[in-house]
């Protein structure tokens, strides 16, 4: 077995021994009231045609998700149903470690897995199988707090887009000035404030998108490429020199108002309704040229192989993502599904977002490239980490870091 999985026959064993046969285990890492809500309520729609079997949620926290997930695969204690992030989808369906879902999709009434845009299902196919379901593909949208906009006398960022200036030299000269008008503010936090650990890509990726570049593609690391250099020097300078980056070690805090802008997807927006302030959406700045790079996050429902109770896992699965499942779950989670993402109700009947601001949303559905991915990404970022928090340090040659990085994972790729 391949990566860093591995599961032993007493192990698997073991995991059958000590699951309910109609107990179905689903891990996730929202840990959001709303988001709990609506899956118990698809949960008990399953349940409903599935008399005795019970389904329970168990949130691992986002910083360590991938990781706890792993000890739990290799110590036979792994989930059914796992709620799977992009970057590591390729390592899990290498590992040999997932379901085909194949022949339960196709067998389940009126799923039409065809309805699925094939750039969405790329990530979760392996030749004619299908190890995963996206019910998610939700592009990275810029949060904007437009009280502390107000307070600097500046136009907010939608306002800016609307203009055609919303770019990275925009997004830094306007950082600056919102500091300078809301003191002991910070004017940006990078996404879910865990840019300098579990979300360190997700930091880098949208700049290093907007001038062109990425983290890697087609087996070579794009890192010390010069768009990679040019983006990754500016970020530097607005964490260390301008002071308006949430820097590392300090919490920012853009749900409680302590910074102007985030990075972030239309789940976070369930959130808002607890901020106490206005606040908005608009696209991820463009590279200086007004050059498009956006971003899409994703994340797929995947069933393991070593379940005891796989096929009804499968089940689960398949009534979770069919079109009255993806339509329930687009009021926070971006459909790859075509019939739902062109629907009204996904584009005009949103709880949190506006009409126009989910015309953002779709836009970078359509235009956006998924996170980078890899089979080897566990120890990709294994790799990374060390070079990436070198990175991080006042004095420290942006370049030469990059390079460094570059040197770490070119070998994995």
């Amino acid at each position: 077995m391949k990566g860093i999985f591995t599961l032993t026959a007493s192990a698997m064993v073991l995991m059958a021994a000590q699951a309910s046969a109609q107990d179905l285990r689903v891990a996730v890492y929202t840990s959001s009231e709303p988001h709990l809500k609506l899956l118990n309520q698809l949960a008990d729609g399953f349940k409903a045609s599935h008399p005795g079997v019970s389904v329970r949620f168990e949130t691992i926290p986002v910083a360590d998700y991938t990781q706890k997930l792993s000890f739990q695969v290799a110590g036979g204690k792994a989930p059914d149903v796992a709620w799977m992030m992009e970057d590591a989808a390729p390592a899990f369906i290498e590992a040999n470690i997932l379901m085909d879902l194949t022949p339960v999709l196709q067998a389940f009434p009126n799923y039409d897995i065809a309805d699925f845009t094939d750039p969405a299902m790329a990530l979760w196919r392996k030749g004619d199988q299908v190890y995963g379901v996206p019910f998610s593909t939700s592009p990275f949208l810029i949060y904007y707090n437009k009280a502390m906009f107000d307070k600097a006398g500046l136009e907010d960022p939608k306002q800016i887009a609307e203009k055609g200036e919303w770019n990275m030299t925009k997004f830094q000269e306007v950082s600056k000035q919102l500091v300078a008008a809301n003191p002991g503010k910070y004017a940006f936090e990078f996404k879910d404030g865990e840019g300098y650990a579990s979300r360190m890509t997700h930091a880098l990726l949208p700049p290093i998108r907007a001038y062109g570049g990425d983290l890697w593609e087609d087996g070579k690391c794009g890192l010390e490429s010069p768009g990679a250099v040019k983006a990754v020097q500016q970020i530097h300078d607005m964490v260390f020199k301008d002071k308006t980056i949430v820097p590392p070690g300090t919490q920012g805090d853009y749900f409680s108002g302590n910074s102007a802008m985030t990075v972030n997807q239309i789940s976070r927006a369930s959130k808002m309704k607890e901020a106490g302030f206005d606040w908005g959406v608009a696209p991820l700045p463009t590279g200086p040229n007004g050059e498009e790079g956006p971003v899409i996050g994703q994340a797929g429902f995947v069933v393991f192989e070593a379940s005891p109770n796989k096929e009804l896992a499968a089940e689960l699965v398949a009534q979770m993502t069919d079109k009255e499942g993806v339509a329930a779950l687009a009021q926070f989670f971006p459909p790859a599904r075509r019939s739902v993402l062109t629907s009204d109700a996904f584009l005009n009947k949103n709880q949190y977002l506006s009409p126009e601001m989910m015309g953002f949303v779709a836009a970078g559905i359509e235009k956006g490239r998924v996170v980078a991915a890899h089979e080897r990404v566990p120890q990709i970022l294994a790799a990374m980490k060390p070079r990436v928090d070198a990175l991080w340090r006042p004095d420290a040659d942006v370049a030469k870091s990059l390079q460094g990085v570059c040197a770490a994972i070119q070998p994995l790729l």
